[in-house]
């Protein structure tokens, strides 16, 4: 059977989906291993004989928040190529990266083998996973976002966030599974290793799907024009970096800390965290591609603010729920699932909102700085930030002060209009009943 032009345009676009997502999955996946391994990962590498636990803790979030910190970096060195030679070259290399420093850190020796040496080959590890996890999203979204169907940007889009769910569910799934099947002491001594390993057949997946990938239409098309890649607007980038920063600070304060801030503040064991982490990535899933959906009608704005605002308004009774011992554990599980799916009234909308800040011949930059530098700055320091100021003031509501505060600052930032460029980006094709941006 021969294809139309419009099956083969709807093969590539389902083959964009499809490589784009995987590369997410992955990086997502070992983050969420990361944290739910944090407390074991600070033992092995961040005790010495007569550290304390919570300053191992702390010290294994700061080289969580230094990798985050290189995430700017790799989006500009890989977002300035993928604008200059291609989305798909840069995407390739970028999972080829990610997937070898992920499996190297299930080989790494630790503290009791190599002494000092040992959270240094970490936090290398971690800062190459930054470099590629910053080139990732920029490339990702600019391909699900380009090869979109007319008016689908929206829906296509809010699957670079679904997959984020579904790696955080692998991870934790992975760490539940372990947490089953083997005792605290052989989770403990090389248990934890085997989810980092499982990167490297999942990596090798990935690779095959982008050497299978077509470049973009748009970037073709900017390519065959010869328009040369344009500076970053500045102006955007901090405009989209404020949009999504509660959807970083409080997606990671729900989805990640939330495991080691249950075991170390409330005293719950290792499965009950891990359980309720669960819950909120599920809640977490289920509304991230209805609202990816929802924003081709309705605009991106609204609904990214319908969650923001909730969380403002629900973080702190939640949490004092989450404290309270005479709440029964089904209403805790019902809400930590409610709260992950406040979280992704913002995650559906938020790559397409970002895509069409900017033009096609900056995209992948500029989409990739805002989003890292956001993440870099309310994600990958939230551990350290929450953990190290409970442990100095003793307020365990911390969490939901920088979840409601963060979403507070993207309320503000979702209600600003984007200042005029010379050269608008691409308005959504279908958008009948609300704007876009």
């Amino acid at each position: 059977m021969t294809l139309t032009s419009s099956d083969r345009g709807t093969v590539r676009s389902r083959r964009a989906l499809v490589a784009g997502s995987v590369g997410n999955f992955i990086e997502w996946y070992e983050f969420g291993v990361y944290g739910y391994f944090a407390t074991i990962i600070a033992a092995r590498f961040f005790t010495p004989e007569g550290g304390s636990e919570v300053e191992a803790l702390v010290r294994t979030y700061a080289s969580f928040a230094l990798a985050f910190f290189f995430r700017p970096v790799g989006a500009a060195l890989f977002g300035r190529l993928g604008d200059r030679i291609g989305r798909r070259p840069v995407l390739i290399l970028v999972i080829t990266l990610m997937t070898g420093a992920t499996t190297l850190i299930g080989a790494l020796p630790t503290y009791d083998t190599v002494g000092a040496l040992a959270p240094w080959l970490l936090t290398f590890l971690r800062v190459l996973q930054g470099l590629s996890a910053g080139g990732e999203f920029g490339g990702a979204v600019s391909v699900m976002t380009e090869f979109a169907p007319p008016g689908r940007r929206g829906l296509y889009g809010s699957w670079q966030s679904f997959t984020v769910a579904l790696g955080l569910l692998g991870g934790a799934g992975a760490a539940a599974l372990l947490a089953t099947v083997l005792t605290e002491s052989q989770l403990g001594d090389w248990g934890w290793r085997l989810p980092f390993l499982m990167t490297l057949p999942l990596g090798l997946g990935a690779l095959w799907l982008r050497l299978r990938l077509d470049e973009t239409p748009a970037f073709r098309e900017e390519r065959e024009a010869g328009r040369p890649p344009g500076r970053e607007v500045a102006g955007a980038i901090a405009l989209g970096a404020g949009r999504i920063m509660g959807w970083a600070a409080a997606g990671y304060t729900f989805l990640v800390v939330l495991p080691s801030y249950l075991q170390s503040t409330l005293d719950a064991t290792f499965q009950q965290a891990l359980i309720a982490t669960v819950l909120a990535n599920l809640g977490f899933a289920v509304t991230i591609v209805p609202a990816g959906w929802l924003s081709d009608w309705y605009g991106r704005r609204p609904v990214m603010l319908a969650g923001a605002v909730l969380v403002v308004v629900l973080a702190v009774p939640l949490l004092n729920l989450l404290q309270d011992p005479g709440v029964s554990l089904t209403v805790k599980g019902a809400a930590v699932c409610g709260a992950g799916a406040v979280v992704g009234l913002m995650a559906g909308p938020g790559p397409a909102m970002l895509a069409e800040l900017f033009p096609t011949n900056v995209r992948y930059t500029g989409l990739g700085l805002a989003y890292a530098l956001s993440n870099a700055v309310f994600s990958g320091c939230a551990g350290l930030i929450i953990t190290e100021t409970i442990e100095r003031t003793g307020n365990v509501d911390i969490p939901a002060y920088y979840a409601a505060a963060t979403c507070a600052v993207s309320v503000l930032a979702l209600t600003a209009t984007p200042k005029a460029r010379t050269r608008k980006p691409e308005a959504p094709v279908r958008e009948p009943r609300g704007k876009a941006s």
